[in-house]
């Protein structure tokens, strides 16, 4: 399964599978990396781009690339929900407790991280 299968198959469960107004649903994306690298954010950013595509005005994203691991993974994320994102992608490993504390003070945000083995009620691994 690529990364364009997963984004779609969570924007699906959030209801865009079905008419929706303009931008009903925003999604962020917390990148370890530049964009270019061309490794690990490079291929999730090409996920977020054909959500785009695919969704066209339907869905908004947002992402923040060269995050560090730790405190400052936890500040974006928290902006992140602050700024009404309905789901959040963590990818990489070491934002996995970050995110796990983050997801606690918004319950109502889903969050998706990369490689991890925590999970709750809003938290999911791929």
């Amino acid at each position: 399964m690529n990364y364009k299968s997963i984004l779609a198959g969570v924007l699906l469960a959030l209801g865009l599978g079905t008419a929706v107004s303009a931008a009903d649903v925003k999604v962020g994306f917390v990148y370890v990396g530049p964009i270019g690298d061309g490794g690990w954010t490079y291929e999730h950013d090409k996920g977020r781009l054909a959500v785009e595509k695919h969704f066209g005005d339907r869905v908004e994203t947002i992402y923040q690339e060269s995050v560090p691991e730790g405190a400052d993974s936890e500040r974006v994320m928290t902006t992140m929900a602050m700024q009404g994102a309905d789901l959040i992608f963590t990818t990489s490993f070491g934002y996995m407790d970050p995110t796990i504390n983050v997801a606690k003070k918004f319950p109502n945000v889903r969050f998706e991280h990369a490689t991890g083995y925590k999970r709750s009620d809003n938290v999911s691994t791929y």
